[in-house]
């Protein structure tokens, strides 16, 4: 498959950040960007992080959008893969399946909380929707519903602050996976990367979550324009995060053709031109807008999308 479109991604060299280019703020701050990956020979370890600071910055926003060879694409792979992971395999990480409930329901959306037996961090997190409180839910599920389906489109880890999502699938598809996940509040290190969280209340009406965070401080993520091509989330915190990243995103690579990302752009302060390179020899840049994803299809989460980080900025939109 990788071979067949590649002549026709030569032609669409243009199109490098189709998720980003119509998308570029021209404006708004630099922040801090920095790579602390690492590589690896196991598809199934998230090894890199690209992470976003700043003393200032109170909003911002989080775009998740097809690949630029989804339309091509006729088949799509998401099944793990253990090659070469010497510590972790198909026995080892096969968990009793985990409890689910229902804990919102509506004509347009469902929202799901699971419960493992089994989970790398324990956690005490509230999770509230309404008047409805819960504890020990690991993981939310946000499925959008639609002309008699139901999408997932969101999923968040309560426990240790981990986030991922994805537009509504291609039509062509009828499914996509999710690949890339992302950090959103103050960032510290617990054998990987976490946000610790203390609270996070959602509100179905505005599609908005609320995140108390346990070292102090509120933010809200809010979904917006969730389409066939796109999905955003626009954050706001009650206050700059200084001293830790405010934010990162967490991937995989192991080769261009083995990967959930390869490669990252960065428009960088005052910048006449897109910064583009292979995402493991990216070092830092000060940039107001980062491209992350892919413009070869990978064996692995194929249709996984791709990511752009944006819109930096010191006070909310309204306060501008």
């Amino acid at each position: 498959m990788v071979r067949m479109l590649l002549p026709r991604l030569a032609l669409l060299a243009a199109l490098t950040l189709a998720t980003g280019a119509a998308a570029a703020t021209l404006d708004g701050l630099a922040v801090d960007v920095t790579n602390t990956s690492e590589p690896v020979l196991c598809a199934e370890k998230d090894n890199v992080s690209i992470n976003f600071a700043s003393p200032e910055v109170r909003t911002f926003r989080i775009e998740a959008a097809h690949p630029v060879y989804v339309g091509h694409m006729r088949q799509d792979s998401w099944e793990p893969d253990w090659t070469a992971c010497e510590d972790i395999s198909a026995e080892t990480s096969n968990h009793p399946h985990p409890t689910m409930s229902n804990l919102y329901e509506s004509p347009e959306l469902r929202v799901t909380g699971l419960s493992y037996t089994h989970f790398w961090r324990p956690s005490d997190v509230t999770v509230r929707i309404g008047d409805r409180a819960e504890k020990n839910i690991h993981m939310m599920q946000i499925l959008k519903r639609r002309q008699g389906r139901e999408d997932e489109v969101l999923v968040l880890y309560p426990a240790d602050g981990y986030w991922r999502i994805k537009p509504l699938p291609p039509a062509h598809l009828g499914w996509s996976a999710y690949g890339s996940s992302f950090l959103v509040g103050p960032v510290t290190m617990e054998q990987r990367p976490i946000v610790d969280l203390k609270e996070v209340a959602f509100d179905p009406a505005s599609m908005t979550f609320t995140l108390a965070f346990t070292a102090g401080g509120k933010a809200t993520v809010a979904v917006k324009d969730l389409t066939e091509e796109r999905l955003n989330l626009e954050v706001a915190f009650d206050r700059a995060i200084a001293g830790k990243p405010f934010a990162a995103l967490r991937s995989m690579y192991v080769t261009e053709f083995n990967a959930d990302v390869a490669r990252i752009a960065a428009r960088e302060e005052n910048a006449r031109a897109w910064r583009e390179e292979p995402i493991m020899g990216f070092g830092k840049a000060r940039a107001t807008d980062v491209w992350m994803g892919r413009l070869i299809p990978s064996r692995h989460n194929t249709s996984a999308p791709d990511m752009m980080f944006n819109r930096f900025r010191a006070a909310p939109a309204s306060a501008n």
